[in-house]
């Protein structure tokens, strides 16, 4: 039985795909030298290129501090392509790599930015340009304030001149600030020269095709959103967790942490879409509204008692993988007193009419068992068992599980009969993985939110509401561990969890789910 035998009127909505092709752009990357631009920017842009959304127009322009010229910086991105774009045409690689240019400079020297100034008007010019302009700050966090002020001061965020066919825009990888007083002094900053609109703060996590199907799962299936809330959810659990150390990042992660790297943004950004109220549109303000609304619902941590909300730890020596690996504080660039947490599992309320004393039950790690990131939503029990009789007093609850790496898809666990005796019943498994149905490579996330902010599509990218309510949550926990008020055990590398994180759902009869 096909979807037209149902309802005729349904064959040709099926499969519904809305796609928009990026205007012609000119974008300048800041950190072109770098690895972000090597691994996913320009691979991500060759990629869109290759799926016909990137125009012939574009171009850009690389700014950074190592010295390049227009074809050695050309010959850097063959080998960024070749090493990180699969299934990428002669052709493309050839028309992407011929709209590539570069200039260097010191990141404080406003000759600098006249330079670029002038170099992007002969560009876009040359490359028949009359759209956007974006910026991308792919540099440490510790430069965003500073390039942000020299473009402003340059002419070149075109804030507030209505002539402007479209607004300049501004790409910002996070972190946003590394606490509430820096991020508002950040935003602060940006606003002086960019309006919201123009601003794009990514969150990779977002991009993936697993967490942007959260929206379509939920709010356009009519089967789900009646079971979404207190009375049909028993727990939500949202798992990020990592094989890997800090790697090459040592010198940044040690400044940083899992809850200012992982969970201030990725994790209740997650979290966010899972919980929210329907948005009245698919427009990004309107979304980005109800997800602001679900971060003010969260229940705010008393300083008397965050302790049983939050847990904290640092990777000791073990075998990941079947390899010897070093305590965090062993790893090269790592303080050798160093009390960074490279794990964070807490547990969250939120307070409002749909989730009222569901808990959410938040981990996040490094070096552990495997490599996982997933939301579980698990259903409480039914609440009688007919089954008693034969010693089926209690029936595993079904269990909804998005799967966002390394596999994404999804997966229903549900009680069933299985052949033999009168009573022979199994938990199965519908599960759905997206490379099994679809057949092709799952696209990077970089891929979905550059052609977004070509588009101006906002939708995927953080609003600072959000992230000023995310440090607002949060700061009484930083506060906490900064004064040294809480213990910071340490777990071997490779397992799964340890008994202080174990703790945080057994208090209340749960238990996580297995790596």
């Amino acid at each position: 039985m096909t979807v037209q035998d149902i309802h005729p009127s349904l064959a040709a909505m099926e499969i519904v795909c809305a796609e928009t092709a990026a205007a012609p752009t000119a974008m300048v990357v800041f950190g072109a030298s770098g690895d972000l631009a090597h691994r996913k920017l320009l691979p991500g842009l060759a990629q869109i290129r290759q799926r016909g959304l990137l125009s012939e127009h574009f171009c850009l322009l690389g700014c950074g501090r190592t010295e390049y010229s227009d074809e050695q910086f050309r010959q850097m991105a063959r080998e960024a392509l070749r090493k990180n774009a699969k299934g990428i045409s002669d052709d493309t690689a050839r028309s992407f790599i011929e709209g590539l240019y570069y200039v260097s400079g010191d990141y404080d020297d406003p000759a600098l930015y006249q330079r670029l100034k002038d170099r992007l008007a002969e560009l876009k010019a040359r490359h028949r340009i009359s759209g956007c302009d974006i910026f991308y700050l792919a540099v440490p966090p510790a430069l965003y304030g500073r390039i942000t002020e020299h473009l402003g001061a340059a002419g070149l965020s075109c804030k507030g001149e209505p002539e402007c066919q479209q607004c300049a825009r501004l790409v910002v990888e996070k972190p946003f600030g590394r606490d509430l007083q820096t991020a508002t002094e950040l935003n602060q900053i940006l606003y002086r020269w960019f309006s919201e609109e123009q601003v794009y703060r990514i969150d990779h996590y977002l991009g993936k095709e697993t967490v942007q199907n959260l929206m379509i799962f939920r709010f356009a299936n009519g089967i789900f959103e009646p079971v979404w809330n207190r009375s049909h959810i028993d727990n939500v659990q949202i798992t990020i967790a990592e094989t890997l150390g800090v790697e090459h990042r040592a010198s940044y992660y040690d400044q940083s942490g899992a809850l200012r790297d992982m969970f201030q943004n990725h994790m209740l950004q997650m979290l966010a879409l899972v919980a929210m109220e329907p948005p009245s549109s698919f427009d990004a303000d309107r979304i980005r509204d109800e997800k602001a609304k679900l971060l003010r619902s969260i229940r705010p941590f008393e300083f008397d008692e965050w302790n049983s909300s939050f847990v904290r730890g640092r990777y000791g020596p073990g075998i990941v993988n079947g390899q010897h690996v070093p305590a965090y504080r062993e790893e090269r660039g790592v303080a050798a007193d160093s009390t960074t947490e490279t794990f964070v599992a807490a547990r969250l309320f939120v307070d409002n009419w749909r989730w009222k004393d569901v808990p959410f039950y938040l981990r996040t790690g490094k070096r552990l068992a495997r490599k996982d990131t997933e939301i579980a939503i698990t259903f409480k029990q039914v609440p009688h068992s007919l089954f008693g009789s034969v010693g089926l007093d209690e029936l595993p609850p079904n269990v909804l599980v998005f799967r966002i790496q390394p596999e994404e898809g999804m997966s229903l666990h549900f009680q069933a009969k299985r052949p033999g005796s009168k009573i022979c019943m199994g938990t199965l498994n519908m599960s759905f993985a997206y490379k099994d149905v679809f057949h092709a490579e799952m696209p990077e996330a970089y891929e979905r939110l550059l052609l977004d902010c070509m588009t101006g599509d906002q939708t995927l990218f953080t609003r600072f509401d959000s992230v000023d309510l995310a440090w607002r949550l949060l700061m009484p926990v930083l506060d906490a561990w900064q004064a040294g008020r809480t213990p910071l055990p340490e777990y071997p590398a490779g397992s799964e969890s340890f008994p202080q994180a174990d703790a945080l759902p057994a208090a209340d009869g749960r238990r996580w789910r297995r790596l």
